[in-house]
Parts: C-alpha cells; sequence; structure tokens
C-alpha cells in the first residue's frame, strides 16, 4: 500500500470519527437542556472551550491573527459560539434529537448556498433544484410532525441552521489563512470576555443537585462537539481531500438517530429515516453537482455541528 494511499485512508477515518463526534450533538443537548437553561448551556460550553483552546494556543505558542482577520473572527465568534449553540438548544427543548437530525440534515445546503452568494458563483441548475428540493423536503418534514404547523421548536431550529451556514461559511474563509483548529480555538478564545461572565451569571443555583446525564451533556458539547471534533474533522479532511472525506457527512443524521435512540430513548419510525434518506439524497447531488464547477469550498468542513 503507498504512502498516499495510507494517508488517504486515514483522512476517512478521521473524517468519519469527527462526523460521529458531531453527530452526537443534538442527542447531548437534549440531555442537556433537561437541567441547564438555553442561555447557560451555551455560555458554559463556550466558556469550556475557550478555557481549553487558550491553554493549547498558549502551550504550542500561536501568533494572533493579523487584524484584518479580526472582524471575521468576530463575526463568526457571534454566530457559532452563542447564536447558533443558543437557537439548537431551544430547539432540543421542543422536539426530539432524531427531529432535528432530519432538520440538520440540510445544513450542507444552507452552508453551500451561503459559500455560493459569497463567492459569486455560478453552479449548475440542477444544484439549485436539489438545493431547493431538500429545503422543501425538510419543511415538509416539520410540517407532517406539527400537524400540518411549523412548531417553535422547528423555528429555533430552522434559525439555528441558517446561523450555522453563514458561521461556517465566513470560518471557510478563514481556513485559507490559518489551519481549522486554529480557526476555531481563536473563534473560541475570542468569545471568553463575554462566555466567561456570562456563565458565572447564568449557571444553576444548586448545581450539585443536577443529575449526572445533564452534566455528560454538558461536558460533551463543550469538548467535542465544540472544539475536539473540529480537530479530526480537519485533518481528516486535509489528509483525505475535502471532496471525499466530507461525504461521510451524509451519515450524519443517521448517526444521530442512532445516538438518539441509545441514550434518549426516543423511538425512530420509518417517517423519520425516509425523510432523512430523501434530504440526504438532495445533499449528495447539490454537492456533487456543485463540485463539478469548483471544488468544495473549505467551509463544508465546518457544517457537521
Amino acid at each position: 500500500m503507498s504512502v498516499h494511499s495510507s494517508r488517504e485512508r486515514l483522512g476517512l477515518l478521521l473524517g468519519f470519527i469527527g462526523m460521529v463526534i458531531f453527530g452526537g450533538t443534538l442527542p447531548a443537548t437534549r440531555l442537556a437542556v433537561a437541567d441547564f437553561d438555553p442561555f447557560a448551556l451555551t455560555a458554559i460550553r463556550t466558556a469550556i472551550a475557550g478555557i481549553c483552546s487558550l491553554v493549547l494556543l498558549v502551550v504550542l505558542r500561536r501568533k494572533l491573527p493579523p487584524r484584518a482577520l479580526w472582524l471575521q473572527l468576530f463575526l463568526t465568534m457571534l454566530c457559532v459560539a452563542f447564536l447558533f449553540p443558543i437557537l439548537m438548544a431551544m430547539g432540543m427543548q421542543r422536539v426530539d434529537a432524531s427531529h432535528g437530525g432530519v432538520v440538520f440534515g440540510g445544513m450542507p445546503i444552507g452552508t453551500a448556498l451561503v459559500a455560493v452568494a459569497i463567492t459569486h458563483e455560478r453552479p449548475r441548475p440542477l444544484f439549485w433544484i436539489a438545493s431547493l428540493a431538500g429545503a422543501a423536503l425538510v419543511v415538509a418534514f416539520a410540517l407532517r410532525q406539527g400537524g400540518g404547523t411549523l412548531s417553535s421548536g422547528d423555528l429555533f431550529l430552522f434559525a439555528a441552521v441558517a446561523v450555522a451556514a453563514l458561521g461556517y461559511a465566513l470560518s471557510g474563509k478563514l481556513t485559507a489563512s490559518m489551519p481549522g483548529w486554529e480557526v476555531i480555538s481563536w473563534v473560541l478564545v475570542l468569545a471568553l470576555p463575554l462566555s466567561l461572565p456570562l456563565a458565572a451569571l447564568t449557571m444553576p443555583a444548586a448545581p450539585a443537585h443536577i443529575p449526572l446525564k445533564p452534566w455528560l451533556g454538558l461536558l460533551y458539547v463543550a469538548l467535542f462537539s465544540q472544539w475536539i471534533g473540529f480537530f479530526a474533522w480537519n485533518a481528516g479532511l486535509a489528509m483525505g481531500g475535502i471532496a471525499r472525506v466530507s461525504q461521510v457527512q451524509l451519515l450524519q443524521p443517521f448517526v444521530t438517530f442512532a445516538l438518539a435512540a441509545l441514550f434518549n430513548g426516543e423511538t425512530i419510525t420509518w417517517q423519520v429515516v425516509a425523510f432523512a434518506a430523501a434530504v440526504v439524497a438532495t445533499v449528495a447531488v447539490s454537492t456533487r453537482t456543485r463540485a463539478q464547477k469548483t471544488p468544495p469550498p473549505r467551509e463544508a468542513q465546518l457544517a457537521a455541528e
């Protein structure tokens, strides 16, 4: 086996590990919001990940990013460190993790649409058809589950997808100037002046009385979803190639289903699986169609959380 082939295989493995980590975000959040307010959960998870990021950057003696990137880092921080986690947590208070898995299955489409707008690409018509079909399937699923109306949980999740798409597209542009792990680390460090005081203010009055499962959910989203998952995912993309490794992201909704059934005790119906499979199919078509024109953008690596 050649060195190049071994490197690609390792890249696929790392990408798969990163995808599985991100697939656990919704089930873990669902566990955490049982006892943590969404604002407290967001502040605490961001503070924990920010402290870890600061330690790593100091130990590795990484230089401060150029001033020209600070505004972009700040905007990315608002999206991925605060708005997205808050909206996602609010959604998980109201709907099951498996339900959110279907809605989030269309997130790569949202990220691609934002990237197309930012880069002024002109994808083929099939890209737009597949993207619109995927969005329509997600809305149809939400309406079906809500008895013909969109629930407040769906609205929060849709908003989370929109915010994440913008944040991931912005952070994707930053990867042209620094490694992906360093981007997320600086974003989290930049959030510390907000996340630390907010974590102190929103911490539950009696944390000792909170059961173990919500704490485990909090630690998971803080250390893995918010931070470590990007290390494996970004490294996998770099070693195995963005176009190839990013395809494992299509499995993420099904990983979420399995973990939701195992840890949240949710019942996964055939309708949920069928809608997820249909959404994944549209994502695959839109991704391949866009890739034929230009290579997939680096920001797609961040769309898995």
